[in-house]
């Protein structure tokens, strides 16, 4: 099976494939070891179009580089958007079942947002807001809003008690948010 692009396979201890398009224009096959050539062959064919899509806006970024200022990416479509809730939903709801239960907390209901301004919320009747975007952020920056948000159920604050819980459950917490309040803008630039 021929494509209209090389790619490299990158083999790790990871336990998930995923592809990556890099930003000077490579394609990154990232796979278990345990994956089979023809396994990730029918993964680079499921994801031809979406590796496509991403060589373009790679090659129009680099293109536009000469210019001054960040390029700002095309507009998402409403089915790329609607794409990118469904995964998230998925994920955060995951997350928090999984943090709630160590936690021992309850929450209600989870919505997933798109809000330039806050990464997550966490209403008095234990209603939660996640930001999608942090799906494109690293895994730890993920689980650090997800704890922050079940904290909250606890404290309603940002005191030291609050941080307490967090750090009880994430030691490393100061790193996650560091990263959100560095780089946390590079995930509106992403798509």
């Amino acid at each position: 099976m021929s494509h209209p692009f090389e790619y490299e396979i990158i083999y790790s201890s990871r336990k998930t494939i995923a592809i990556q398009v890099t930003a000077d224009g490579r394609v990154l096959v990232r796979s278990p070891r345990t994956c089979t050539n023809a396994f990730i062959e029918t993964f680079v064919s499921k994801n031809e179009s979406w590796v496509l899509k991403h060589l373009a806006r790679a090659k129009e970024l680099e293109d536009k580089k000469k210019d001054a200022g960040i390029p700002q990416p095309p507009p998402l479509s409403g089915k790329d958007r609607a794409r990118y809730i469904k995964i998230a939903r998925d994920i955060f709801t995951r997350k928090t079942e999984y943090y709630a239960r160590i936690m021992d907390v309850s929450y209600g209901r989870i919505s997933i947002r798109e809000q330039k301004t806050r990464w997550g919320s966490c209403s008095s009747k234990g209603n939660l807001n996640f930001n999608w975007r942090l799906i494109l952020a690293p895994e730890e920056v993920l689980d650090y809003v997800v704890v922050h948000e079940l904290a909250h159920r606890r404290e309603m604050n940002h005191s030291r008690a609050f941080y307490a819980i967090v750090e009880s459950i994430l030691p490393d917490y100061r790193r996650a948010r560091k990263w959100l309040r560095e780089k946390g803008q590079t995930l509106w630039e992403i798509v």
